[in-house]
């Protein structure tokens, strides 16, 4: 087993960090702040905790410009130079309402104007 300084351990562990992020598109939108994901799991996520030491509170998580969810982070730890947040409620981002009745499928695709 070699043993490594704390300058080169330091420098890999940083090196390890940048390369997660360069793969990761996922980065969560707090207000006006963007922090890239370094993990993503079912629960919950972690960000590089050198960008914010406490994060909580409703989240926007993107994959690019695509809007995946909205998160509410009940709560955020550091664990190994990581802070590591929880999901309360996790609800997939949707492009328009749901709807609150049942389409019809032969419904028409438009309407004609009627003349007199």
């Amino acid at each position: 087993m070699q043993f490594l300084s704390n300058e080169v351990r330091a420098g890999l562990d940083a090196a390890r960090k940048m390369a997660q992020v360069r793969r990761s598109r996922l980065r969560v939108h707090v207000g006006t702040e963007i922090y890239p994901i370094v993990r993503y799991w079912q629960n919950g996520f972690a960000i590089d905790a050198t960008h914010t030491s406490h994060l909580r509170g409703l989240v926007d998580i993107y994959d690019g410009s695509r809007h995946l969810t909205q998160c509410l982070i009940m709560a955020s730890t550091i664990e190994n130079g990581d802070l590591v947040c929880e999901f309360k409620r996790n609800t997939m981002a949707m492009d328009e309402a749901p709807l609150d009745f049942e389409r019809n499928e032969a419904r028409p695709v438009g309407l004609l104007p009627r003349k007199f």
